[in-house]
């Protein structure tokens, strides 16, 4: 088969379908968060499980099952069966897609594979694509598990590593599609590549805090901009005694904030200085957008973030904010391989 046959263009048509799911998927994961609908199903079936309750038998069922666990014993016991329902549906949903994500990437790889429109490096890497998503899924698991034996609530950490996951495979998926719609490119300046590497890396440890900010509903507290509350920058409970003092910044809701505060500056001024750094360089056409996107991005979801904090998360809001957080990572994930051999 001739050369040109492989990685086309309905490679790239491929990946970035699977791109837009895994953004989808986040934001239903999202407003899953947001309306604390997901320990609403609490029996894991891969198959099966794609069919929600089709009659008022089954949803008393669903809704029974739902009653062992600590959430409707300890959080919702007044629950009604519609109250179930509205919960449920998120819950499922993003379910679905996450399965619609396998769908969608394993068959067309086997198709790509078997007709042999996949170059060896692209198979290497479509093969990673494939256990990022099966991680995904045992992380998604994994994460609903922690809130069904005694607190009522999903473990951040397994949160956290559920949303990073799914960034994450979203940033290399966009990353393969772009080596193959840019296979010719240069590298600039190895200095500078890593500069923007290590402002990626922040920016991912600030998405891991956004996480960790959800998971233990830390922003429903010191919601004042740019102190902590009246006249304080830090909060006096961010040294909270109740519990180790480095702990504070990674379990207390008051310091996991602080964090998620103080990284949003760095974020935004290492992406000051990437924008500044190439003020002195000759950039192609892509490259200037990409770096021009990239300061877009940075500036609305900064005042996103002021604005989620003043208003106490609300659903509209803490969803915006997380799409934000997408889109910043995926002008980063452009912007590095712009400027990547």
């Amino acid at each position: 088969m001739a050369k040109s046959r492989k990685d086309n263009k309905k490679v790239i048509y491929w990946l970035l379908t699977g791109c837009l799911l895994i953004f989808i998927m986040v934001v239903v994961g999202g407003i899953t968060r947001l309306t604390h609908s997901g320990l609403s199903i609490s029996n894991y079936k891969l198959i099966s499980g794609t069919i929600p309750p089709m009659n008022e038998i089954e949803w008393q069922e669903a809704f029974d099952l739902y009653k062992q666990y600590p959430e409707y014993q300890k959080l919702n016991n007044h629950f009604d069966l519609q109250d179930f329902k509205d919960i449920y549906f998120w819950e499922w949903l993003h379910r679905v897609i996450g399965r619609l994500i396998g769908v969608v990437f394993f068959l067309p790889f086997l198709y790509f594979l078997i007709t042999k429109q996949l170059t060896k490096p692209t198979i290497k890497k479509a093969t990673i694509l494939l256990g990022l998503g099966a991680f995904q899924g045992f992380l998604g698991w994994y994460m609903v598990k922690s809130g069904l034996v005694d607190n009522p609530d999903v473990s951040h950490y397994r949160l956290a590593a559920h949303l990073t996951t799914a960034f994450i495979t979203f940033a290399y998926t966009f990353w393969v599609a772009l080596d193959l719609m840019f296979p010719n490119r240069k590298q600039i300046d190895k200095k500078f590549r890593n500069f923007i590497r290590l402002g990626l890396a922040v920016l991912l440890l600030q998405i891991i805090y956004g996480a960790f900010v959800a998971g233990l509903d830390a922003g429903f507290i010191h919601n004042h901009w740019p102190m902590m509350s009246e006249g304080k920058f830090i909060h006096e409970t961010v040294y909270s005694e109740q519990i180790p003092w480095l702990k504070n910044f990674i379990e207390g809701k008051s310091g996991v904030q602080f964090v998620h505060r103080i990284l949003a500056f760095f974020v935004v001024g290492f992406i000051i200085a990437i924008y500044l750094k190439t003020k002195k360089m000759t950039l192609t056409s892509i490259q200037s957008k990409s770096i021009h996107f990239l300061l877009v991005i940075v500036g609305i979801q900064f005042v996103l973030g002021v604005f989620t904090i003043l208003l106490q998360v609300p659903v509209w809001l803490g969803v915006a904010h997380q799409v934000g957080a997408f889109f910043l990572l995926n002008a980063m994930t452009l912007t590095l391989h712009r400027f990547t051999k």
